[in-house]
């Protein structure tokens, strides 16, 4: 097992990693609409925070050698369904075909202020 670790996407604020790669797998810790420069959530807008969460993906995949391309699987975690559709227009733009699984989830909440979270499981080339 070794850790993915970018200063270019938002650190963890727990005790987890940003991404582990075991094997032929890349792990995505879940990833919010945080600016990593400025540590602030980018917007109420859940478009926007939904590109901004796929854009901290992409940068940690990134620092494993893969982007979003190699994403095989992926949950995304919504406090309103309401925003479903709203979710599923960035997502779609930012995926490519064939699109990965998914799970999408309603919570009551997340760790911080937001409307969505996502986090992935990458293949890559060992």
């Amino acid at each position: 097992m070794e850790e993915i670790h970018t200063d270019d996407a938002p650190g963890s604020i727990g005790p987890f990693s940003q991404a582990i790669r075991d094997g032929n797998r890349i792990f995505v810790s879940g990833q919010g609409p945080v600016d990593p420069e400025t540590g602030e959530v980018v917007s109420e807008d859940i478009q926007e925070q939904t590109a901004q969460t796929l854009e901290n993906i992409e940068t940690v995949l990134q620092a494993a050698d893969c982007s979003l391309d190699n994403v095989v699987k992926s949950t995304v975690f919504v406090t309103d369904m309401d925003t479903y559709d709203d979710v599923n227009e960035v997502y779609g733009a930012y995926m490519s075909d064939p699109y990965p699984a998914r799970s999408a989830i309603e919570v009551a909440d997340l760790p911080i202020d937001i409307g969505v979270e996502i986090e992935v499981i990458a293949s890559v080339e060992s």
